[in-house]
């Protein structure tokens, strides 16, 4: 569930790109203003404001903000005027471009987004970037990590609730073979298993190890692989059993210790924020004990903690 709060009768979008229009006018932008419009209208209504400040204005809105922003705020409100799948193509080609290389940040999103979301933003990073994400994937992964990456991208997997029992269970077998029961791991099986079975059938996967070897799935992962390769199977497997405790503790270990990961941060809220973030909130505030808004509170402050605080809406 989304945690976006949109007024019951939202202005119009030209009363919208108004309204930003006379916020960036002056010496200095209205800030405040500018996120009382922008957190508080989704997908849909942002691309209307956008299209409509262009027809009002002769000015890109996102050129606009780009100017009258800065730091950690213009980073979020960029990419939250985006759409999901626009977000998710920018967010892999950051990653996989400039400077620093960021192939956590390209696994996450690729190995928590289900194959219908691939397929749009494997589209969209196609023809926003002028290259395929699987060129880049081939160019900066590796090893096994690379393996699975391009075939978690690239397989249509099955996006319903049925199972298939007795492949559960051969799954969960090969799974064993392949791992504990042998020396050395057999990586071509884990990639095969993870890469081509759905979310549903993963879980049952999971659970059906559990019963027959005693021992999780998970731990299994965590004993025979490591790196990169370790981390996109557990990103598979967890945001199978339970994508908002998964996307929690992203959220807990950006915040945790000194400083904080505002790259993760900023990814994960607005990406999240119209698709599961209450999910989110309440797996937080369960395995914490604390909310997730206080913690955000604590690590943020000025303009950057309103609008993410405005986007995760009020306390639970």
């Amino acid at each position: 569930m989304s945690t976006l709060h949109v007024p019951p009768t939202p202005p119009s979008p030209r009363d919208d790109a108004i309204r930003l229009h006379r916020a960036f006018k002056g010496f200095g932008c209205d800030t405040s203003e500018v996120i009382n419009v922008l957190a508080h209208r989704d997908t849909t209504q942002r691309a209307l404001i956008q299209r409509e400040y262009r027809i009002m204005y002769s000015e890109d809105l996102l050129k606009r903000l780009a100017k009258e922003l800065s730091g950690k705020l213009e980073t979020a409100i960029l990419l939250w005027m985006l759409d999901p799948a626009g977000r998710d193509a920018l967010v892999a080609r950051q990653a996989l471009s400039g400077d620093v290389i960021d192939l956590r940040a390209a696994t996450e999103v690729i190995c928590s987004r289900t194959p219908s979301q691939m397929q749009i933003f494997k589209q969209i990073y196609h023809s926003k970037f002028g290259t395929y994400l699987e060129h880049d994937l081939e160019r900066y992964a590796s090893g096994d990590h690379k393996k699975l990456l391009l075939a978690y991208a690239s397989i249509p997997r099955y996006e319903g609730l049925e199972v298939d029992r007795h492949q559960i269970d051969n799954d969960a077998k090969a799974l064993y073979k392949a791992g504990e029961r042998r020396l050395g791991t057999d990586e071509d099986t884990f990639i095969r298993i993870f890469s081509e079975r759905s979310r549903v059938h993963l879980d049952a996967v999971s659970s059906a190890y559990h019963s027959l070897y005693g021992s999780s799935l998970e731990k299994a992962v965590k004993k025979e692989t490591s790196g990169l390769f370790e981390y996109a199977l557990l990103t598979i497997l967890r945001c199978a059993d339970n994508p908002g405790k998964y996307f929690a503790k992203v959220l807990r270990k950006a915040m945790k210790g000194l400083g904080t990961d505002d790259t993760t941060l900023i990814r994960v809220i607005v990406t999240r924020t119209e698709l599961d973030m209450q999910y989110i909130k309440a797996e937080y505030h369960k395995k914490y004990k604390k909310t997730l808004n206080d913690a955000v509170h604590s690590e943020t402050s000025g303009n950057y903690r309103a609008f993410l605080l405005a986007l995760l809406g009020p306390k639970q």
